[in-house]
């Protein structure tokens, strides 16, 4: 068992905060899309927004221990985080487009479906490019 976890020691809490992070994407586009009444596009974005403050903090901190301790070093490593978020947000708002407001498929049921490809996306970059732990002395 505890090899196991061991194992998975990044894909655990990933697991956790992913689910945080969609629940605050989900939510927070819910809230603005019916009850507040803003656009499909517009509460999308801003929701998205919203999710990658929270991965970023989360992230940085619980699930991948980031060792970037200088400035620089974590300025390259939000640069790399919001540049990976912002693609996989465009591919978020491409999917809610095409399927919730062109094919007009329930926008909810559609931001679900996006938010798991999302997901798996994400936490690729973040393990393979961003938050990764063999990084120089001097990125550091």
């Amino acid at each position: 068992m505890k090899k196991l976890i061991e194992k998975y020691k990044d894909v655990i809490p990933y697991l956790i905060f992913g689910v945080l992070t969609t629940l605050v994407n989900i939510i927070s586009y819910w809230v603005m899309a019916h009850p507040l009444k803003i656009g499909v596009m517009v509460s999308t974005v801003i929701a998205w927004v919203l999710s990658v403050l929270f991965a970023y903090v989360t992230n940085r901190k619980w699930v991948f221990h980031s060792e970037a301790e200088t400035v620089p070093a974590i300025v390259k490593e939000m640069v790399y985080f919001f540049g990976c978020r912002l693609a996989t947000g465009l591919l978020d708002m491409l999917i809610m487009y095409v399927f919730a407001v062109r094919i007009q498929f329930d926008d909810t049921w559609v931001k679900i479906f996006s938010n798991v490809i999302v997901v798996i996306l994400n936490y690729l970059a973040s393990k393979l490019l961003i938050f990764r732990h063999n990084r120089s002395t001097d990125e550091k």
